[in-house]
């Protein structure tokens, strides 16, 4: 690395530690963090814009509006309480600051969130909960993401076998029956649900609401029609995430009450640890009425063999 660069990292790590101080000699202050790292202001100044693109006052205010825009939706902190937590002594000059980065005023986009981040050409941001994250150095491929869902397995295994000599051998032995589930499945409402999940999680990523209704009795030929729309939207984030190297990156998902922020790889293991019981049910269910070409569902053999 690059003195610069060594430099514009150890600012990033200085002011995660002294972001909430607002005080004009305090050690967010620009001369104070310049002294901190041996520099002049006019030095320090030049060389965190020439590797973040912008000034270090500017980037320490856009991780502040970062951190504000979540708390507006993690929590129910008066509008300002919020502001002042960024550092802006009116509700005015935040609103005015909070617009002209989102587009909205802090109100209006508290009752329908956006994305968190704000565009920024060294691609640091505020990441919840409380920390300043660098882009990761390394890629996350598609293959590190199935390893690490293999890590989860083999971790959550091992804690269930832990958990589980808390039984008797007869509680180990007992038949387990499908009303161990409040709700009442059936191959309809599983194979309603696969496909919602989809759309719902199509409409958080863009921010739109999901009508629950559809899945009430769904058609077979409604199932099909939002097949084809959701399953190829669906894949395409997926790709997207995935081609780009941004399976940690976040969004919001303004349908949840309060509005929740998820990574894309979070929501992609949550997709398929849910579908896996989903459709382990359905084809339990096809085998009991003589369909069984499907066998387990298994992808393992899907995902060996070529395209």
């Amino acid at each position: 690395m690059t003195i610069a660069r060594d430099t514009f990292v150890a600012f990033v790590d200085t002011l995660a530690e002294v972001l909430d101080d607002h005080e004009t000699n305090g050690w967010a202050s620009g001369d104070e963090l310049a002294m901190r790292l041996h520099f002049s202001r006019f030095h320090f100044d030049r060389m965190i814009k020439a590797v973040a693109g912008e000034p270090p006052a500017a980037f320490r205010r856009r991780i502040l509006l970062e951190r504000a825009a979540y708390r507006m939706i993690t929590t129910r902190a008066p509008l300002l309480d919020v502001a002042v937590e960024a550092g802006y002594g009116s509700h005015e000059a935040f609103t005015r600051a909070f617009k002209q980065a989102y587009g909205e005023t802090p109100a209006t986009w508290r009752k329908k969130p956006g994305h968190l981040q704000i565009a920024a050409p060294s691609g640091v941001h505020f990441h919840p909960p409380g920390s300043i994250r660098l882009p990761a150095r390394d890629e996350v491929t598609p293959m590190e993401l199935l390893t690490k869902m293999v890590e989860h397995h083999i971790w959550l295994t091992g804690e269930m076998v832990r958990l589980a000599e808390r039984l008797s051998d007869d509680q180990l032995d007992e038949a387990i029956e499908l009303n161990v589930d409040e709700d009442r499945q059936s191959i309809r409402s599983l194979l309603s649900r696969l496909i919602g999940q989809m759309g719902m999680w199509n409409a958080a990523m863009a921010t739109r609401d999901y009508d629950w209704s559809v899945e009430e009795h769904e058609s077979l030929s409604s199932m099909r029609e939002r097949l084809a729309v959701e399953g190829p939207t669906y894949l395409s984030h997926v790709r997207d995430v995935a081609d780009a190297g941004r399976i940690g990156d976040t969004f919001v998902d303004a349908l949840c009450e309060p509005a929740e922020v998820f990574t894309y790889g979070g929501m992609i293991a949550h997709v398929l640890t849910f579908a896996a019981h989903r459709r382990t049910l359905v084809v339990l269910a096809f085998a009991k009425h003589g369909i069984e070409g499907l066998g387990w569902g298994d992808p393992m053999r899907w995902v060996a063999e070529p395209a």
